[in-house]
């Protein structure tokens, strides 16, 4: 199916990643609603069919206002892409628990918090996809990656869990893995966002080859 008309809802949408697929969606036809807390990186975004919208997705009342906003704002919502998060890296006797716990709760809760508004929602106007960013720091147990890491972890559970709750709904769920890319959290990875973004077009325009609960690979690696 094509992008083009398509609402599609992206967090951590000012930087990296996010904004990589802000650009492409809308270059693609899509209405987007690009969701950050950076304010500068929404500013510098542009379209006709964009909507900039500032918010911690680790809030419960603003991360499901920022799903009813999308669907209220454009009629529906069909794509929910759960891209936000950061990356603290520390050895677990060295990390703070204050830093470890906002990690969890942007990178973990906050695709929760989306999820749990959106697919309802999804399933009442008979259809959606959710696609969540994961990594293989998810499995890896890499030095100094403890959090991320157990973010991810809890993240492919969490999107597994999802689509199984979807069953018969019409509602799609999967991850996207992207590979070591370039941002503010990685600087010397090999990959520029932009080459993240086909892959996240073929996942939205097939519904992810027509499966639920399935992880994907950036085919650019």
């Amino acid at each position: 199916m094509s992008i083009g008309g398509k609402v599609i809802l992206v967090t951590g949408a000012a930087s990296g990643i996010g904004k990589a697929l802000v650009e492409g969606f809308l270059a693609d036809g899509a209405k987007v609603m690009a969701v950050d807390v950076d304010d500068a990186g929404l500013a510098a975004l542009s379209g006709d069919d964009l909507l900039a919208h500032r918010a911690d997705v680790s809030d419960p009342e603003a991360a499901a206002n920022m799903v009813r906003l999308a669907a209220t704002h454009f009629g529906r919502l069909d794509v929910l892409f759960n891209n936000a998060g950061l990356g603290v890296r520390a050895k677990l006797t060295e990390h703070d628990p204050a830093d470890f716990e906002r990690l969890i709760r942007v990178n973990l809760i906050g695709p929760f918090l989306a999820m749990r508004i959106a697919m309802p929602l999804m399933a009442e106007q008979g259809g959606g996809h959710i696609i969540n960013t994961l990594s293989r720091a998810g499995e890896a147990g890499a030095l100094a990656f403890g959090a991320y890491g157990a973010s991810k972890a809890g993240l492919y559970t969490l999107t597994r869990t999802a689509s199984r709750e979807m069953l018969g709904t019409g509602v799609h769920v999967n991850g996207l893995i992207p590979g070591p890319t370039k941002s503010g959290m990685n600087p010397k990875a090999p990959q520029d966002p932009a080459d993240v973004y086909p892959t996240a077009r073929w996942m939205v325009e097939s519904g992810a080859g027509g499966q639920t609960g399935r992880v994907y690979w950036n085919k650019q690696e």
